[in-house]
């Protein structure tokens, strides 16, 4: 059974954390491949500062190209609608029954997991892979999965990650500004958003 790590997000843009988090999923859980999976409508964040679909798809698409163990799956952005954690886990399933899979997490998500919606499928349905990043105390951390295994009877494995300081609204902020993005994403990525004028300032 092949080990199937899943890492979503709105990737706008993706960025080298991401990259860092997914390489550190992937040797620490021994992993075979990971998938990423860009959101389609997500319901947590202001759609207004979101690019297309299409130019996530081919950010996501350059940033992990080179990497043999990476994959991207549009499979939220071809359903349409609200992007749910718990529906993207059950199809995946579905399409793919002889595979395991790993949901990829700030460790801070184990925080607010509950409040998703069926949180308790994705808990049966997936391991989840904890990437320690954040302020939370590791024995914060370790309580709380705890009480996550006996209610739901969850999986959870914290990964140790360096910390790395770089988000995606950071990024944006400095492309408007006109300040230099260089090193925070991959190369092609920076490219990419240069050529298309993505998160310039609008006049």
């Amino acid at each position: 059974m092949k080990k199937i790590g899943i890492l979503g997000g709105t990737f706008n843009p993706v960025h080298t954390a991401h990259l860092i988090i997914a390489e550190a999923a992937q040797e620490d859980a021994g992993l075979d491949d990971i998938l990423f999976v860009p959101s389609g409508c997500s319901y947590l964040k202001d759609a207004s500062d979101i690019v297309s679909a299409k130019h996530r798809i081919n950010m996501t698409g350059l940033a992990i190209e080179d990497n043999p163990h990476f994959a991207l799956s549009t499979i939220e952005i071809d359903r349409g609608g609200n992007s749910y954690t718990c529906d993207t886990i059950m199809e995946l399933k579905k399409r793919y029954p002889d595979q395991e899979y790993y949901l990829i997490v700030g460790a801070d998500n184990l925080f607010t997991m509950e409040e998703w919606k069926d949180a308790e499928v994705i808990f049966q349905n997936a391991k989840i892979l904890a990437a320690v990043r954040g302020n939370k105390k590791r024995a914060d951390m370790e309580k709380k999965i705890a009480q996550l295994k006996e209610k739901y009877g969850a999986d959870i494995i914290l990964l140790d990650v360096r910390q790395v300081d770089i988000s995606s609204s950071a990024i944006r902020e400095k492309i408007a500004a006109g300040r230099s993005v260089r090193y925070m994403l991959p190369d092609k990525v920076r490219e990419y958003i240069l050529k298309n004028h993505l998160y310039e300032k609008k006049e």
